[in-house]
């Protein structure tokens, strides 16, 4: 039965993957992403056929996705730009093994890095690995395209990407639902098809050159979603994503604009033919999508000159594409034929939660440096909400660089010869990717202080649980390192910090040669 929802667009995508007849959801939170995965989970737990786990990184998501593949049911798997980045070595190896039930991948990019390390475009990475990817331009497309990527992925055998940025993630608008499918297995990968999942370089190789030999299939069947729409003018568009959504609502004020030739991207990898069927309407393109100039440099390639966007100036090179840059672009006035506002609303940084435990272990941290005359000591941070301690007035940690690092760079720095060297992580990001550090860490035997703040649930992204909830001293311990004690009759803590809340302990653990605290 047919019915309308109210949705954001990375609510309609896992709305969208349980409608399919998915029968798992996978992924690790990140904004723009999370409310993806959210949205299906809460349908899951009320359907006993299906299962919804987040994981502790994207590359185990990804895996976890990719088995229930194998066993032949359609699954979903979610994760920002920069999570794709540490589930990559699993997302280009399985366009080699290909698929057995669909396997749709909805990755949320995040241009102006509202929330994230860099504003990476995942279009390049999709086109690395030699997959397609779909790119709605509005709710309803988050909908209708994820519930196609799930047949392409099946008809093709390889995973889809799904790609959204954050302002169509967080957009909401009314969604016309198709019928709910139950979830309906294909059955375990064929005995004939096994050596297709063992990479080893035989079997890589021969995979290597089948994958190659779809891409003319899926240009073929990806076609009917990119379109030219001729038009008077010899001043043309073309449009992606975010780009095609903001071009229509300026042509309900402008409508000479329907006069401009355009061509319309919506799936990739794209008919070759149709970009210069297009460049032979127009003497001037403009070209409007978000974030990396794709469709920019492929037309440029094609045509020196006159290509307007993020490469000669027209547009930002960085940044959030908006309406009113389109606007500027184009040279329109706005509806009254007055400039268009130029309203700059105030920055309101964020800030730590009050009563935050973290605060008090700060607070420690620097107490104790000052009392080893270290005042200008270098602290590592990590990925979290902690990472704001980096902010004044607190600007209590250094470095901050990706998922995991604070604990290896504390290490390469103490290697090198800097004491004290001082790593801050949280416990999700510590069950990420600081297990294989702290194993490092231990086995080198480097002088390190490692501050794991145990905040409990994924607190940057909604509260999500922590994989590492009541495990982290037993991991520590685990990788052999030795708690702390104080000496004799000396009072002192063993593991936790004194100085963390009871909401928000704070365990400090140290190298094998060094002690734990």
């Amino acid at each position: 039965m047919v019915q309308n929802t109210l949705a954001l667009g990375a609510e309609a995508v896992g709305c969208a993957a349980f409608d399919a007849g998915i029968k798992g959801a996978f992924g690790y939170p990140g904004t723009p992403s999370t409310e993806g995965f959210e949205f299906v989970e809460a349908m899951i737990q009320a359907d006993p056929a299906r299962v919804a786990r987040w994981a502790a990184n994207e590359k185990v998501a990804y895996d976890l996705a990719l088995g229930m593949s194998y066993a032949g049911f359609r699954t979903l798997v979610t994760m920002k730009h920069v999570g794709l980045n540490a589930a990559m070595d699993a997302y280009a190896n399985s366009a080699l093994t290909g698929v057995r039930g669909g396997l749709v991948l909805l990755v949320a990019d995040d241009p102006g890095m509202h929330s994230s390390q860099n504003e990476q475009d995942s279009r390049r990475l999709a086109k690395f690995a030699w997959l397609p990817v779909l790119e709605p331009s509005t709710v309803q497309e988050c909908y209708d395209f994820t519930c196609r990527a799930f047949e392409l992925s099946e008809r093709l055998q390889l995973p889809v990407m799904v790609r959204l940025v954050t302002r169509l993630a967080h957009c909401r608008a009314a969604l016309v639902r198709r019928e709910v499918l139950a979830p309906t297995g294909l059955g375990v990968a064929p005995k004939e098809t096994i050596q297709d999942w063992v990479l080893i370089p035989s079997n890589a190789r021969r995979r290597y050159v089948d994958l190659l030999a779809k891409q003319a299939g899926m240009v073929e069947d990806l076609a009917p979603m990119n379109r030219l729409v001729a038009g008077t003018s010899r001043r043309g568009v073309a449009l992606a994503g975010m780009g095609r959504a903001y071009f229509d609502q300026l042509a309900l004020e402008h409508p000479e604009l329907r006069a401009m030739p355009r061509l319309e991207v919506a799936a990739y990898p794209m008919d070759p033919a149709l970009e210069p069927a297009f460049l032979a309407q127009v003497d001037e393109v403009f070209v409007f999508e978000e974030d990396y100039p794709v469709l920019e440099e492929r037309l440029t390639f094609q045509r020196a000159g006159k290509i307007h966007g993020r490469l000669d100036g027209s547009l930002p090179r960085t940044g959030e594409l908006t309406p009113r840059l389109l606007k500027k672009a184009l040279g329109l006035p706005s509806a009254d034929g007055k400039a268009a506002s130029t309203l700059e609303l105030p920055i309101r940084a964020p800030r730590f939660c009050d009563g935050c435990g973290h605060v008090d272990a700060y607070e420690a941290m620097q107490e104790a440096l000052r009392n080893l005359g270290v005042p200008d000591a270098r602290v590592f941070g990590d990925i979290g909400c902690y990472t704001l301690a980096a902010q004044e007035p607190m600007a209590a940690i250094h470095a901050v660089v990706e998922m995991g690092a604070s604990i290896s760079m504390a290490v390469g720095a103490a290697l090198s010869g800097q004491t004290p060297a001082v790593a801050v992580i949280g416990d999700s990001t510590f069950g990420h990717s600081g297990l294989p550090a702290l194993l490092t860490a231990a086995d080198s035997g480097a002088n390190v202080t490692i501050m794991i703040l145990d905040n409990r649930v994924v607190g940057m992204t909604g509260q999500q649980p922590s994989q590492a909830l009541d495990q982290v001293e037993r991991m520590v311990l685990g990788m052999g390192i030795r708690p702390w004690r104080p000496p004799s009759g000396i009072p002192g803590p063993r593991w936790w910090s004194s100085a963390a809340s009871a909401s928000s302990p704070c365990a400090g653990a140290c190298s094998r040669n060094t002690t734990a605290r």
